[in-house]
């Protein structure tokens, strides 16, 4: 791809429209805007422009697509797969800064809110006027546009579902300039086909959202977890059916194994509420009365105990409830303050046969030589596994590396499974897409991006092209 270079006509248009203290070149440029959360892939780009608002994205983009430049929108920088990272140069946009909370409509239930306001920010902000918004991935620092342009899932997928069922409406810029809006407060659309659902998952390949309108529910009363001690992951995970099939309908089901609650004491400096047995399941039920959410996991409890569980802890108080929490938001910074570096397979299987998958990993982690970590949401069988390359030199660990994620993800292909859960594809992962979908289905997804962006300038290089 033969893209333009920035010049110095290119910054002064920049600048006129943004002013010189949003416009950066060089070694103005902090390091943290040449790579994402793993910090695998490393590229600078030519100019990043804290970007205000969509008349602005706007203009940018009507700017770039007339000079062949291309542009990568970015958010906190919190993926895992080099989706933002700038691979062909050109022009960054920083859309943390457009991060106002718009509006809260209660009677239709909705939020909207800029790119740039943090996932952590929308919680707090609903749950004071006892709202609820449910997506919740592990990252709360994470930007909604980051999340929305990932369909990112979290924890409590099981009951609620991911970040696409709760975007009404977005208002997006497209590769020419234009300012669309697709969807908006309606509870049902059957409007020709769903652009608001292409754009949502497709990396800002397709366009950059600028404002989204978020579905909201009542605020539940009453939440209680359960962590679940067993005396190895297989058993753990093979409960997983019996409790969705029991319909207790828990808000979240997690997977974790002792080596990486261990690594979270380390990190955290606090004791986990338990840390004895191999593996662990952590339960979460939520509803609007005590009694309610009982039922539902004293049903589910029963189930572990009659399949393999010693005991079953009930943290019903906030300090625990803390404690838990705070352990498992750490694992994936745990596991990387453990290592020199390492990188994530984040694949899907049936739920039924996570175990089968973990057996595999732990396979290939004799096979190779290679430390491997894993943990994940096992209610819905998204798994993160981690490869850690320790004192590895770094031909051995390319190699290695290389190695192992062909194996996984050839192996969740064989269990039905899919590339990504919930962290994209980005740049990384692509050769993994490619052999997962085969040739014409990535022909598909290709001609779709010449449909929305043909001068392939919008966050070029990811998923597909």
């Amino acid at each position: 791809m033969n893209y333009a270079k920035i010049n110095k006509e290119d910054i002064a248009f920049l600048e006129s429209l943004c002013g010189k203290e949003r416009v950066f070149t060089g070694s103005e440029i902090n390091e943290d805007f040449s790579h994402d959360e793993l910090s695998g892939i490393h590229k600078y780009p030519e100019a990043l422009v804290e970007v205000s608002g969509a008349e602005e994205v706007s203009a940018i983009m009507k700017y770039a697509a007339s000079r062949n430049i291309p542009v990568t929108p970015r958010g906190q920088g919190t993926g895992l797969v080099g989706g933002s990272v700038a691979i062909h140069g050109g022009i960054m946009l920083n859309m943390s800064k457009m991060n106002r909370i718009l509006e809260l409509d209660e009677e239709n239930l909705t939020l909207t809110v800029e790119p740039g306001v943090l996932l952590m920010e929308i919680s707090k902000f609903v749950e004071e006027h006892d709202l609820f918004y449910p997506p919740d991935p592990g990252e709360k620092s994470a930007t909604i546009g980051g999340n929305i342009n990932t369909n990112a899932g979290g924890m409590r997928a099981v009951k609620y579902g991911v970040t696409r069922d709760y975007v009404r409406g977005l208002e997006v810029v497209m590769a020419n300039g234009d300012i669309m809006e697709f969807g908006g407060k309606i509870v049902k659309n059957s409007s020709g086909y769903s652009i608001k659902d292409l754009i949502i998952g497709s990396e800002g390949t397709l366009g950059i959202v600028t404002k989204a309108v978020l579905r909201l529910l009542p605020l539940p009363q009453k939440t209680i977890s359960l962590l679940i001690p067993y005396p190895d992951l297989a058993r753990a995970i093979e409960t997983v059916p019996l409790i969705i099939k029991s319909k207790s309908v828990p808000t979240a089901i997690e997977f974790m194994e002792r080596e990486v609650i261990l690594a979270a004491e380390k990190f955290l400096g606090k004791a986990f509420p338990d840390s004895s047995a191999a593996a662990y399941l952590l339960l979460t039920f939520d509803g609007n009365s005590k009694e309610e959410v009982e039922n539902a996991y004293e049903k589910a409890a029963h189930i572990c105990l009659d399949n393999g569980a010693p005991d079953v802890f009930i943290s019903n108080t906030q300090e625990r409830n803390e404690a838990i929490w705070s352990a498992r938001g750490a694992f994936l910074e745990a596991i990387k303050a453990s290592t020199t570096e390492m990188d994530e397979c984040d694949v899907v299987v049936p739920r039924n046969l996570v175990a089968d998958f973990i057996k595999n990993t732990k396979a290939l982690q004799d096979e190779f030589g290679v430390r491997i970590m894993n943990f994940g949401h096992a209610g819905d069988g998204n798994l993160h596994i981690y490869a850690l390359k320790d004192q590895l030199d770094e031909k051995t660990w390319k190699e290695k590396l290389d190695a192992v994620f062909n194996r996984m993800y050839a192996g969740a292909h064989t269990l039905g499974g899919q590339v990504s859960g919930e962290h994209g594809i980005g740049y990384a992962k692509k050769p993994f897409l490619q052999k997962s979908l085969g040739d014409p289905a990535m022909e598909l997804l290709g001609r779709i991006k010449q449909a929305f962006d043909p001068q392939n300038i919008l966050n070029p290089g990811k998923v597909c092209r």
